[in-house]
């Protein structure tokens, strides 16, 4: 193998994280040729928050250990910022969708957009053949289908398929997932075997430009005028008013704590009316719904579901697979289209703006964004 891959090279996406530096001593170990590249996404003075304790992939310190990691091991190491396509794809996005009612999921954005396609078109600059990423995932072509099949790797418990469900297919084309077959505690062996810093270095699960993991004090400082703007409109239970609220965008569907409301039994967030600058609140079995439409449909196993397909369905990334009809409804599926969905048993808090992703054991099916439930 270490022979074939002698005249390879491969991009390799560098957190600083010991994920990224079991990949790239993996991929030394393989014969290809390796360039690392850590991607600066964003500029703090634009994200507002404090630097200190920040752990993101973007930190300075991970920046710096990413280095060492490639000086180690022998391969060129580059910062490329990407800030500006970062902020019109991934943060515009994310502000937008809590500003009409809706709870975004921008990981799944940056995977496509930045980590997959723009990594890609810096990589073919620098005669790169793939783009290398430290997702616990397993990658295969179809020899039948001719498609591109991401399905859920070794280790189920970091298993990264859920975020990866809208990369394209021309993107897959040039991947590869070294750490299908390893557990994470294999990687940090692989990190120790080669006596990398990294080895023990913890997670984090932060949004990355969110530095302080507040997102109520982000949105505030990208929209100065927010509070003033949304802060005590109506929260209402059955048509009726029983409190105001702090402004729509700070609130979720299914939330419990924080709403505010003397009341004999626990209330939750059922609906986020952002026209009306209302939260409406329910008991917990407001909360389920038969089913979902979805859009932005992007499929990998299968070129279209319109004939529909019983397959098992998350509706957010530490949900269980349900199982459920999977219907698509219009579209290319190719990150356009509808699909609707029915749970065999009705779901909890459906939450438009969060991915719902399909499954057919452990093979990625594709995936969607929830627009709205319906009974």
């Amino acid at each position: 193998m270490k022979s074939e891959n002698k005249n390879k090279t491969v991009v390799l996406g560098m957190s600083g994280g010991v994920d990224s530096s079991a990949c790239a001593a993996l991929l030394v170990e393989q014969g290809y040729n390796v360039i690392g590249i850590t991607i600066k996404m964003f500029n703090y003075d634009d994200v507002g928050g404090t630097v200190e304790g920040d752990k993101s992939c973007c930190s300075l310190d991970g920046i710096n250990d990413a280095r060492m990691i490639a000086m180690k091991l022998g391969f060129p190491h580059y910062v490329m910022d990407f800030s500006e396509v970062f902020g019109k794809n991934v943060i515009d996005n994310f502000i937008d969708e809590y500003m009409h009612g809706r709870t975004p999921n921008p990981c799944v954005i940056c995977n496509r957009k930045i980590k997959w396609e723009e990594l890609l078109r810096k990589g073919k600059q620098l005669g790169a053949d793939y783009v290398a990423m430290g997702h616990y995932a397993k990658l295969r072509l179809d020899e039948t289908t001719k498609r591109y099949v991401i399905s859920r790797g070794k280790d189920t418990r970091k298993d990264q398929s859920y975020m990866l469900w809208n990369v394209t297919q021309e993107s897959l084309a040039h991947t590869l997932f070294p750490l299908a077959d390893y557990t994470k505690e294999e990687a940090r062996e692989v990190a120790r075997k080669y006596g990398l810093k990294t080895a023990a270095k913890g997670e984090s699960f932060e949004l990355c430009f969110i530095v302080d993991n507040n997102y109520e004090r982000f949105l505030k400082h990208k929209l100065p005028q927010l509070e003033q703007t949304v802060k005590g409109g109506d929260i209402e239970l059955n048509g009726k008013k029983v409190g105001e609220h702090d402004g729509f965008p700070f609130y979720t569907i299914g939330q419990r704590k924080g709403l505010g409301i003397a009341h004999p039994d626990p209330l939750y967030v059922t609906e986020i009316d952002y026209k009306n600058n209302k939260v409406k609140v329910g008991y917990k079995n407001d909360l389920l719904h038969k089913g979902l439409i979805a859009s932005k449909l992007n499929l990998l196993k299968y070129p279209d579901l319109f004939e529909g397909k019983n397959l098992t369905v998350k509706i957010r990334y530490k949900d269980s697979d349900e199982p459920a009809f999977v219907k698509q409804l219009d579209g290319t599926g190719d990150g356009e289209g509808k699909i609707s969905i029915l749970f065999n048993e009705p779901k909890r808090s459906i939450t438009p703006g969060q991915s719902v992703v399909l499954y057919e054991g452990n093979d990625l099916i594709g995936g969607a964004v929830i627009d709205e439930y319906f009974d």
